[in-house]
């Protein structure tokens, strides 16, 4: 099935840290919004990590990002995808990432999940020039990391950094 990404990225001129994803779920394009998915540990994680309440909403989502400087992606503008499994991933179209880079404060990358990271690193490592920090997927599909291990690892890269 050939997806495209519905929705434009999340950021502003002050995001400081840029995450992202390989291309939107299709519960995240239902709602419009990024991991959007009940069981996805995206929000769960970084509110733990910020010590702030889970958002409820996207306006609530909007806002945790905003506070904390981080602007949400995907390496993908389309591909073709067999219902939302990364592995899966046929014929992908770019993003284009500079559009981010050079109109915010981008001090450090990360993807979420191997796919993104090998992703970028084939497609948009050379012309971004900033290598990204890889960090483990939140995908319910991910359900051998368990929720402490997550929080672990985005609290010691993303706050330690």
């Amino acid at each position: 099935m050939k997806v495209t990404h519905e929705f434009g990225p999340f950021y502003n001129k002050n995001s400081e840290i840029l995450i992202l994803g390989s291309i939107p779920s299709q519960k995240s394009r239902e709602q419009g919004f990024y991991y959007g998915h009940p069981k996805n540990r995206f929000w769960q994680v970084l509110s733990t990590i910020y010590n702030e309440s889970l958002p409820i909403d996207i306006k609530d989502k909007k806002a945790l990002l905003t506070k904390h400087k981080i602007a949400l992606w995907d390496v993908l503008e389309s591909c073709d995808i067999e219902n939302s499994k990364d592995s899966s991933i046929k014929n992908p179209k770019i993003n284009d990432i500079n559009i981010i880079i050079n109109n915010s404060n981008i001090k450090t990358i990360y993807t979420t999940g191997k796919t993104a990271y090998d992703l970028y690193n084939k497609y948009c490592l050379k012309t971004i020039n900033k290598e990204a920090i890889y960090l483990p997927s939140t995908s319910p599909a991910n359900c051998k990391i368990k929720l402490n291990d997550l929080v672990k690892e985005y609290k010691l890269k993303i706050l330690n950094k």
